[in-house]
């Protein structure tokens, strides 16, 4: 037996009429993609390119113009596709005068055969197991973020839709949200994940898909889209002047007696630490620059 995708999208079109005449305005141009089960899938673009109204026919909540969605064989507008499938929007609001256990036993209520008695593990699996009695509007927006997470897994859902899950947090609470990302791709889940954070992206993702104006330009694993060539070298050093080392390189900035230094011919990087050793200077980092993400998604947007 055949088995099936977590999701596959085929042709998904969408149209909104906009001004006073009607006009229609095309938000997806025939968008093609599969999701691996047990797979984290990054879905980026720029703001407008069309992300959030991809997760939203997903979801049922709006309906294409054309195309086709399965999740996990089913259709996606099926009882047993949305019991697989739970979602994260983008800008979650929440009755902020309920405590946290509160908040998730409401929420279990919506699901039949549903135990309240589930609410200490999920708030343990967000990293919130101390703060069941806290009312909402005490939380950090990480906190909030987390809880938001916690109430997308009610259902224990096989395949997660996240929206902009790490919009708006600081350095802190982005980690804390990839972790538990991390930890729920462990515990066997999907996630499909909807961003325009490329470091993040590169770091938690296995697959992405590159949305440009309603159109999918180019997807796959990270390791086949992003090169390992060295693009450049780039060298800290003290000790030394830039009269010494603009024969190596180009000097980025200086600061104090440090001197960052970009070295784009490889065959020189062994020179500049011989001559940097013999003259007695000390290097304080070397770094190797391969293509990132960042700039295949920039090329990618700039072509389009």
């Amino acid at each position: 037996m055949q088995e099936h995708k977590a999701l596959e999208v085929r042709d998904l079109h969408k149209s909104f009429k906009t001004g006073f005449m009607g006009k229609k305005t095309k938000v997806l141009r025939g968008i093609s993609l599969d999701v691996k089960k047990g797979e984290i899938f990054g879905y980026l673009g720029p703001n407008g390119a069309g992300k959030t109204s991809t997760l939203k026919c997903l979801l049922g909540l709006i309906f294409p113009d054309r195309g086709n969605i399965k999740i996990f064989g089913f259709d996606h507008l099926s009882m047993k596709a949305k019991q697989k499938t739970g979602f994260l929007p983008e800008n979650p609001y929440f009755y902020d005068y309920l405590t946290a256990s509160e908040f998730l036993n409401f929420y279990s209520k919506l699901f039949e055969k549903q135990k309240t008695e589930q609410t200490p593990d999920l708030l343990r699996l967000v990293g919130l197991e101390n703060k069941g009695d806290i009312q909402l509007r005490k939380f950090s927006k990480g906190m909030l973020q987390r809880m938001a997470l916690a109430q997308a897994l009610i259902n224990d859902p096989e395949l997660l839709l996240l929206d902009e899950p790490l919009g708006g947090l600081d350095p802190i609470g982005r980690k804390e949200i990839r972790d538990i990302i991390l930890n729920l791709k462990e515990r066997g889940k999907t996630i499909f994940l909807s961003s325009h954070i490329l470091q993040d992206i590169e770091m938690i993702c296995d697959r992405v898909a590159v949305l440009v104006n309603g159109e999918v330009i180019n997807q796959g694993r990270l390791h086949d889209l992003v090169s390992q060539e060295i693009l450049f070298t780039e060298i800290t050093v003290s000790q030394l002047s830039n009269k010494d080392l603009e024969s190596f390189g180009k000097t980025l900035s200086h600061y104090g007696d440090k001197s960052l230094i970009q070295i784009f011919d490889q065959n020189k990087v062994n020179q500049i630490l011989q001559f940097i050793n013999e003259k007695n200077g000390k290097v304080h980092s070397l770094v190797p620059r391969t293509q990132s993400l960042e700039d295949i998604f920039v090329g990618m947007v700039k072509q389009k």
